[in-house]
């Protein structure tokens, strides 16, 4: 059968998809990200297991192709104004977390017997963070805008600078590998040929970008193929002058990173850089040798428990001396628990190079896997994970939290009504309660909602709503109202419904009042009524009683005559 389906490229390409889609549907019952699927087509697909991958040509081209639109996607992203949006904790932090695990890795590389190049090669792939899955996991929890979400994803673009530099330097000292000719000219070719190439960037996106990119804009079909061609000629060129691939393909993001379409290229181009990784996985697969990579469990476990243990503690440390509280500090900290398939890049290039083996390689996949697996649960039940360790954290929190604030703009002590979440129902709801004169206090874990909330003049307090210890220190004691219009999230494993955590929580409180909470279906309603809420607001079906109302009154009106006699 083997045989039959390797006779062609086309039917062995058809049979890697077959095998990706089944493996990719076992990791999605597990709730394991796409990334650990194609790691293991690859494993299955090599010569250890089942030994289908023959055309390594075509896989290598779409292999190559796959990384340089990843690079190119990991560029058009670099967005410096998060970071300072967010302050110098995200550099701080992203910083310090990459120095630590760098040195700590390093040394835990030598202990187990590795030299010293391949234990600086696994030490700088462990800082590595996946960007595509801390991002998917905090999205589907709705925590991408909290400040844990907000601060993870600056320290991860810290961690994209660091992968630059890196994938840089590893070509700076791989030129001349292989071109013939003196080390010494060809590092001055390749020098003047990269300053050239990053001028030409700065030059384009000055003068070129935005004109071209919104002439293209009027089809976009043409943009999308446009940004293809553009990651895939900075990628030949980066390759040809010897900065190397990743280097070029990363620069042509960077060249449409102050583009107004850069959101809607990547949001295009990231199915098709999923589906082009898939073969990035499966060479890395074909070069594995199943059997060998036993002799690496000892190390891989090591490391892994570094990455999964050692690097939210690193974050820990370094956020609690900053001023953070110790819960905002652990969620932060999980992100980071990870290896990312820029380690395996990163890895593959030191490969080509020959600075390392491919035992390396084999080690470093097998540090993604375990990580990877494991942090996926741990972002999943992240809160769960808080509330056990909760009591060993302490040494963690400083006196004074000084750089978060529960109460951001000065509430009254003394609130009538205290909103959840501050959406377009919540801001609606507590506007018109305060053109009424009423106190309102609202409450919010995304910072730029309680930003705006100031700028409306309102009070807010920044919070997690579900962190029992931030309830308990809210207003709550003459408060006639609590109003939650927060929905409820769906993990994917177990129904975690936030409203109800909310009512418990405020139950064990001083809040004497009344409690209000939105829901979205009748069964919904019948839970909240059961579990003793006050009020079920019902949005859609009260705008639609309303509308209604609007359209009969309309309906009752008398018809205006036309005056045209019959």
């Amino acid at each position: 059968m083997f045989e039959l389906i390797t006779q062609s490229s086309f039917n062995e390409i058809a049979a890697l998809l077959v095998l990706a889609a089944l493996t990719g549907g076992g990791g999605l019952l597990l709730r394991q990200p796409l990334i650990v699927s194609f790691i293991a087509v690859g494993l299955i697909a090599g010569p250890s297991v089942l030994d289908i991958v023959h055309s390594k040509e075509q896989i290598k081209l779409l292999s190559e192709l796959g990384i340089a639109i990843l690079l190119f996607l990991v560029g058009i992203k670099l967005d410096i104004k998060l970071i300072k949006s967010i302050g110098w904790v995200s550099v701080l932090t992203g910083l310090g977390q990459v120095a630590f695990t760098s040195i700590i890795g390093f040394l835990i590389g030598l202990m187990i017997g590795l030299d010293m190049t391949s234990s600086l090669y696994v030490a700088v792939a462990l800082t590595f963070s996946s960007t595509i899955i801390i991002v998917k996991l905090l999205s589907d929890k709705r925590e991408i805008d909290s400040l844990h979400g907000q601060i993870a994803l600056g320290f991860l673009i810290v961690q994209d600078l660091v992968v630059v530099m890196a994938m840089i330097v590893l070509a700076t000292i791989g030129i001349g590998s292989g071109h013939g000719g003196s080390g010494h000219s060809s590092v001055w070719q390749v020098a003047v040929s990269g300053v050239g190439l990053l001028l030409f960037v700065i030059v384009f996106i000055r003068y070129i970008a935005n004109p071209l990119t919104g002439l293209l804009a009027k089809i976009p079909e043409l943009l999308v193929i446009y940004a293809i061609a553009q990651a895939a000629l900075f990628a030949a060129i980066g390759n040809m002058v010897g900065l190397g691939m990743e280097v070029g393909g990363l620069l042509a993001g960077v060249a449409l990173a102050s583009t107004p379409f850069r959101e809607s290229i990547a949001a295009r181009l990231a199915p098709l850089r999923d589906f082009l990784l898939l073969f990035f996985f499966i060479a890395l697969g074909a070069t594995l040798d199943l059997s060998l990579l036993g002799s690496h469990i000892y190390g891989a476990i090591l490391f892994s428990l570094f990455v999964l243990i050692g690097n939210p503690l690193i974050v820990l440390a370094i956020m609690g001396v900053m001023g953070y509280r110790k819960r905002t500090a652990f969620l932060a900290g999980l992100t980071v628990a990870q290896i990312s398939e820029f380690s395996l890049i990163f890895v593959a290039m030191g490969i080509s190079l020959g600075h390392v083996s491919q035992d390396v390689l084999g080690l470093v996949t097998l540090v993604g896997i375990i990580t990877i697996a494991v942090s996926t649960y741990m972002i999943t039940y992240s809160h769960q994970l808080y509330a056990f360790f909760e009591p060993a954290l302490g040494i963690f929190e400083r006196q004074h939290t000084t750089r978060e604030q529960n109460v951001e703009q000065g509430p009254s002590n003394h609130p009538h009504v205290v909103v959840f979440g501050l959406g377009r129902l919540g801001t609606a709801i507590a506007t018109r309660l305060s053109e009424q004169g009423i106190r309102v206090l609202g409450v919010d874990f995304n910072p730029s909602a309680t930003k705006h909330w100031g700028q409306l003049g309102l009070h807010t307090a920044y919070g997690d709503v579900t962190d029992a210890e931030f309830i308990a220190e809210l207003p709550l004691g003459h408060a006639k109202w609590v109003v939650s219009t927060i929905p409820h999230h769906h993990t994917g494993v177990s129904f975690e419904d936030t409203r109800r955590t909310i009512v418990q929580l405020v139950e064990t409180t001083r809040f004497s009042g009344k409690l209000a909470v939105v829901s979205h279906s009748k069964l919904e309603t019948e839970e909240l009524k059961r579990l003793g809420v006050s009020l079920v607001l019902e949005p859609f079906q009260d705008a639609a009683e309303r509308a209604t109302e609007l359209l009969l009154d309309g309906l009752a009106e008398p018809s205006p005559t036309k005056g045209i006699s019959p």
